[in-house]
């Protein structure tokens, strides 16, 4: 069994949660945004959404700025890519081989009509 970094454990684990993917589609939607203004956006207590957002920064998905004396948090879609491109996209290439196998076995040899 093929051992994988621990950093892509930590983006699934962040991704496991409906809250924190609310985060991150609340941040794909509009970037730069304040704990309050994510706070307005959840139907949850602020210091519950600081500790999603606290997974989301260790997972890489969510990298913050401090512009005076406010936090903005930014959506980092990288981490997602890495895994679409690692796990999707690995077995789109598969599907998408095994049906050009059929195809031309097809026009190889046709099936007869009944």
């Amino acid at each position: 069994m093929a051992a994988y970094p621990s950093d892509i454990d930590d983006v699934f684990r962040a991704l496991a949660d409906p809250g924190r993917r609310q985060l991150l589609d609340s941040l794909n939607a509009r970037s730069g945004q304040t704990l309050r203004e994510l706070c307005a956006d959840m139907d949850m207590a602020r210091q519950s959404v600081s500790k999603h957002l606290a997974v989301l920064e260790t997972a890489d998905l969510v990298t913050t700025v401090w512009r005076g004396r406010e936090k903005l948090h930014y959506l980092n879609p990288a981490p997602i890519q890495e895994i679409s491109e690692r796990w999707i996209n690995q077995y789109d290439r598969q599907r998408v081989r095994a049906l050009w196998d059929l195809k031309q076995a097809l026009e190889d040899h046709p099936m007869d009509k009944p």
